[in-house]
């Protein structure tokens, strides 16, 4: 159902993504964020749902419907760093600080913040072109607390 999307999403000098299937991308790393601590909660699914229908103006209904294609996208897609760096290609760069707000979200959605999570969040910012202080201030937006 995704190979075409992934083609042109991994091609050599991918194209600017319109606003849908930029959504779906960066929901699908939403989901591999959320997954790489070997738990994925209906905390977590829940989070991104919202994070979906706050983000992108979706009903519940859309919001949950997106958010189970990101996760079939997700399976289908290739190493994070090809994946990644495909968003960063593809992506415009204020969606891109955007999404790393919201893939802080998705991490501290548990209450915990785990190693794996925290490591993979770093590679993901560096991988999208955000640095390390970007990250900790959209980790602060999100989370002032921690």
């Amino acid at each position: 159902m995704f190979a075409d999307f992934l083609k042109k999403l991994t091609a050599p000098e991918p194209e600017q993504l319109p606003d849908s299937d930029a959504r779906l991308a960066l929901t699908a790393l939403l989901v591999r964020v959320a997954r790489s601590d070997g738990s994925y909660d209906l905390t977590e699914r829940q989070r991104i749902a919202r994070i979906a229908e706050t983000r992108y103006g979706l009903s519940p209904d859309d919001a949950t419907a997106l958010r189970s294609d990101a996760e079939e996208l997700e399976a289908q897609a290739p190493d994070t760093v090809r994946f990644t760096r495909a968003i960063k290609d593809a992506v415009a760069y204020e969606d891109r600080i955007a999404v790393i707000e919201a893939l802080w979200q998705v991490v501290l959605a548990d209450g915990r913040r785990e190693a794996e999570e925290d490591s993979l969040l770093r590679l993901v910012a560096n991988l999208l072109g955000i640095t390390d202080r970007d990250s900790a201030m959209a980790r602060q937006r999100v989370d002032p607390a921690g």
